[in-house]
């Protein structure tokens, strides 16, 4: 199935070590992160463990740390470090110069656990 992708901001509109939430009437939102290398990651903004809003989290290095306890999330994956277990949905991300986009095809998915 082919993706059409949909501009959701620019690089720069993310902070560096920092998030921006997308929001997704109906459904819950998605976070996309930005680290020290100026890599994007787009992740479901709800952590696997309590839901938490991983997007309040704390970036470092390709991970997040869940605000509510600490979880962290590896942002390429989506997954918990280990001894933690669970998965936060990884959406695709395009960059193209300093456009930031996602599918539209995965945007408008249903819920996803």
């Amino acid at each position: 199935m082919s993706k059409e992708w949909k501009v959701i901001c620019r690089v720069s509109d993310i902070p560096i070590l920092g998030s921006r939430v997308v929001q997704r009437p109906g459904k819950t939102d998605v976070a996309l992160f930005r680290n020290g290398e100026e890599s994007v990651f787009a992740l479901l903004d709800k952590c696997p463990h309590k839901g938490g809003p991983l997007s309040q989290g704390i970036v470092f290095g390709d991970k997040v740390a869940c605000p509510l306890h600490n979880w962290n999330i590896e942002l390429h994956s989506g997954c918990a470090l280990t001894p933690d277990v669970g998965c936060a949905h990884r959406f695709s991300v395009q960059i193209d110069g300093d456009l930031v986009s996602l599918s539209m095809t995965e945007l408008a998915a249903a819920e996803l656990a």
